[in-house]
C-alpha cells in the first residue's frame, strides 16, 4: 500500500506550536513535505511606488523561515524554499513527490485568496486537492456566536458579544517528530538580492532591532507579559511574529492568563484589546470583501480625495512635516519598522487631516515599512483614520494635535 504524502505550504504561520496545519498533515499523512515560497508578486512596488515588502521586513521574514529551517532539520525534515509563484512551482513539486493533498492555512484579503485561487485550478488540473484551514485568529470562526455575515460592524458589540459567547480553544502542541521523504531537494534560503534588492538598498538599510523567528518570539512574549516590563511596546514587541506567524494568539492568549500579567488590569486589557482588534479585522474582511482596500470604504457617501500632493506626501515620508512629534515617529518607522499604536494613530491622523491626500497612500507606507504589516490589520487601521471604517465610532479620534500633545508624555 502506497504512502500518503502531503505537501504542507507555510504562509504566514512560520511557527511549530500552534500550527493546525501541520498538526493535521502529521494526522492525516504518513509523510509531509513543508514548503515556503518567496512569491516575486510580493517584492515588487505597487502604483503609490513603494515597495510590497520593504527591506526590513524581508529581512525579517528570511529570518522567520532560517528559523523554521533550522528546526524541522533537527526533525529529520526540513522546510524547501523557492523564489516563484507557488501556482508554477507546486505541481511539479506534487508529481516529483507523489503528493495526494496539499494543506495550508487561508487568508482573507483579495492578493492573498486570489493566490490560493490559482494554486487551487493548477492542482485540481492533476486532481490534488488544496485543503484550506483556519488558523490565524485569537477565536475560531467556527467558535463565533454569530455567522460571518451577521457578525456586528461595532467592534464594542463584538468585542463584548465574542468575550461573553465564545472561548478560545487550547493551542496545539509542537511536534516532536515529523516524517518526510529522506531525499528531499536540497534548497537554501534566498538572500535580499535574489529577492529583487540592489546592494545599494542592502548596505543603506538602517539596522533594525528585531530579529525573527519562533525562539526570538517566546522570549519577547516573555517581556512583554514579565509584571515588571517598563516599556512602552507592549502590543508592538510582539505584532511582528503575530503577524508572520511566528507566535500564535492562542498561545499568546493562555500564556497571558497563566502569568502574572492579570495582575496589571490596564496592561492585560490593553493586550487583549489589540488580539481583539486583529480578529474583527480579519473577520470583517471575510465580511464585506476588500472593504478596507476602498477609498471611501464603508461610507459611499464619503468625498476622501483621490489625488495626491506629491511634495507634502514625500515631506510626511521622510519626516520632514516639521512637525516634532510626528516626524519622531516616522524615523522610528523608517530605521526600525517599528512604532507603537500611539506612533501610528498620530501619524496617520496627521496625514489623512493635514496632507489632504489619498490614505491609502499613506496605508501602502505602512505596508512597506511595518514588520508586523498584515493587509486587514494594517489596511483596517487605516480606514478608521480615514473615518471610513467598518466600525463607526472608532471613524473618529483625536486631531493630530491633541495626540501630539500626549505624545511625549507617554514616552
Amino acid at each position: 500500500m502506497s504512502k500518503k504524502v502531503v505537501l504542507v505550504w507555510f504562509r504566514n504561520d512560520l511557527r511549530l506550536h500552534d500550527n493546525e496545519v501541520l498538526s493535521e498533515a502529521i494526522n492525516k499523512s504518513d509523510l509531509i513535505i513543508p514548503v515556503y515560497f518567496f512569491d516575486p508578486r510580493y517584492y515588487s512596488k505597487n502604483k503609490f511606488h513603494n515597495y510590497k515588502t520593504g527591506l526590513k521586513r524581508a529581512q525579517f521574514q528570511l529570518e522567520s523561515v532560517s528559523h523554521l529551517k533550522e528546526k524541522l532539520q533537527s526533525m529529520d525534515s526540513d522546510l524547501m524554499t523557492f523564489v516563484g509563484k507557488p501556482e508554477e512551482i507546486l505541481p511539479k513539486l506534487c508529481a516529483k513527490y507523489e503528493v495526494m493533498e496539499v494543506y495550508h492555512h487561508r487568508e482573507v484579503a483579495s492578493r492573498e485568496t486570489q493566490i490560493s485561487e490559482l494554486v487551487e485550478s493548477a492542482l485540481w488540473e492533476n486532481k490534488i486537492n488544496l485543503r484550506h484551514f483556519i488558523g490565524h485568529t485569537l477565536f475560531h470562526k467556527e467558535d463565533l456566536p454569530f455567522p460571518i455575515k451577521d457578525i456586528p460592524d461595532k467592534f464594542n458589540i463584538f468585542r463584548k458579544k465574542i468575550e461573553r459567547e465564545s472561548s478560545v480553544r487550547n493551542p496545539l502542541d509542537a511536534p516532536t517528530s515529523i516524517q518526510s521523504p529522506q531525499h528531499l531537494e536540497q534548497t537554501s534560503i534566498p538572500s535580499l538580492q535574489d529577492l529583487g534588492f540592489s546592494e545599494d538598498e542592502i548596505i543603506q538599510m538602517p539596522k533594525k532591532d528585531m530579529e525573527g523567528g519562533e525562539d526570538i518570539a517566546f522570549e519577547k512574549l516573555n517581556t512583554v507579559l514579565d509584571p515588571n516590563y517598563a516599556g512602552n511596546e507592549n502590543f508592538s514587541l510582539i505584532s511582528p511574529y503575530i503577524a508572520v506567524g511566528s507566535l500564535s494568539p492562542i498561545f499568546v492568549y493562555h500564556r497571558m492568563q497563566s502569568s502574572g500579567l492579570s495582575q496589571n488590569k490596564k496592561r492585560y486589557d490593553r493586550l487583549m484589546t489589540m488580539l481583539l482588534w486583529r480578529d474583527y479585522f480579519r473577520f470583517m474582511l471575510k465580511k464585506y470583501p476588500n472593504i478596507f482596500f476602498k477609498i471611501n470604504g464603508n461610507n459611499p457617501a464619503a468625498k476622501n480625495p483621490e489625488s495626491i500632493d506629491q511634495d507634502l506626501v514625500a515631506k510626511w515620508s521622510s519626516a520632514n512635516t516639521g512637525v516634532e512629534a510626528v516626524d519622531d515617529s516616522i524615523q522610528t518607522l523608517l530605521t526600525t519598522g517599528n512604532i507603537t499604536y500611539a506612533e501610528r494613530r498620530l501619524i496617520s491622523k496627521y496625514f489623512t487631516q493635514d496632507i489632504g491626500s489619498n490614505w491609502l497612500a499613506g496605508a501602502s507606507f505602512f505596508e512597506e515599512h511595518l514588520l508586523d504589516f498584515a493587509p486587514a490589520t494594517t489596511y483596517g487601521f487605516w480606514s478608521h483614520m480615514a473615518a471610513v471604517g467598518t466600525s463607526e465610532k472608532e471613524n473618529s479620534c483625536s486631531d493630530w494635535q491633541e495626540l501630539a500633545k500626549r505624545f511625549y508624555v507617554s514616552k
